[in-house]
């Protein structure tokens, strides 16, 4: 029977990362190991982990602070996963009754060495248009794997035999990290897996600041993997757009004037951070291009 480690990465998290250690202690094995992450925190989010290690042996509380990223911190975490399967989430989720066991089923049942399960978003009572917003447009999991192949970090099972086949995630990437590592899976000639029946549930974003912030980081990143994957990705051009909503999903309590020019800053956000990116690696280019010939002409 295959074994799982939980990695889950953390940064300035104090109440998410709570919430999924008490889920994690209440629906899992006792013998599951969980490996918290600390991407170099500067609030009290170390010490609540620690509180939590001290009392569970089965919880570990390693540090990534090299490297501010959450797929350095996550590579890091494959370091201290002693198990053979390796199971990714992120702080601020919840699991639900069964959805390990269910997950390990489908990976014992299909041999998959990458397997996502379902992801369900859960917006607060009376939630702000943002949380509306994100409630519907949120995860696509199956249409991720099927059209984009992959699917997101915030929760995904994989070997280890696969990390040692095909590495593990470019800290590099503020965003679309996931994106790379599963089409490097797909490419290498893996089984994409999905398993419905094994749910975590993710909130939504409440507030118009944190959707924004969010996808100015994914613009960021799409420049990123067009920077270091124009082979697979393409050189640099049009930004990514958000998948926005589609018009089945409108229901009689939403203004669609409101989500239409939600959808409209969402990708004007992209495009802000791709572009913001994209200036600050030829900015970085032109420097080191100067410097290397004043290096080499004369008098200097």
């Amino acid at each position: 029977m295959q074994t799982v480690s939980i990695v889950v990465p953390v940064y300035n998290d104090l109440e998410g990362i709570q919430t999924t250690l008490e889920s994690l202690l209440q629906h899992t094995p006792s013998e599951t190991q969980i490996v918290v992450v600390d991407n170099d925190s500067s609030d009290d989010t170390p010490a609540i982990v620690a509180e939590y290690a001290d009392d569970h042996e089965r919880v570990t509380l390693v540090f990534e602070r090299d490297v501010q990223s959450s797929y350095a911190a996550r590579n890091t975490g494959i370091e201290h996963a002693d198990e053979d399967v390796v199971c990714f989430l992120d702080a601020d989720q919840r699991v639900t009754d069964g959805w390990l066991e269910n997950a390990l089923e489908r990976v014992r049942e299909t041999e998959a060495h990458y397997l996502a399960p379902d992801i369900e978003l859960e917006a607060p009572d009376d939630p702000s248009p943002t949380a509306r917003y994100n409630l519907v447009s949120g995860f696509p999991i199956a249409a991720f794997l099927e059209q984009h192949h992959y699917a997101p970090t915030s929760c995904l099972f994989v070997t280890h035999e696969l990390l040692e086949d095909v590495g593990r995630f470019d800290d590099r990437l503020v965003s679309g990290g996931d994106l790379e590592f599963g089409n490097r899976v797909y490419e290498a000639g893996y089984d994409l897996a999905y398993a419905p029946e094994a749910t975590v549930v993710h909130p939504t974003r409440t507030t118009f600041r944190s959707l924004y912030s969010r996808n100015v980081r994914i613009g960021r990143g799409h420049c990123q993997l067009q920077r270091h994957y124009p082979e697979r990705y393409g050189r640099v051009g049009i930004p990514p757009r958000p998948s926005g909503i589609r018009r089945e999903q409108y229901d009689a309590t939403m203004n669609r004037l409101t989500y239409t020019a939600i959808a409209v800053a969402m990708t004007a956000a992209r495009g802000v951070g791709y572009y913001r990116e994209c200036l600050r690696v030829a900015r970085d280019q032109l420097g080191k291009t100067v410097n290397g010939l004043a290096e080499r002409a004369p008098g200097f």
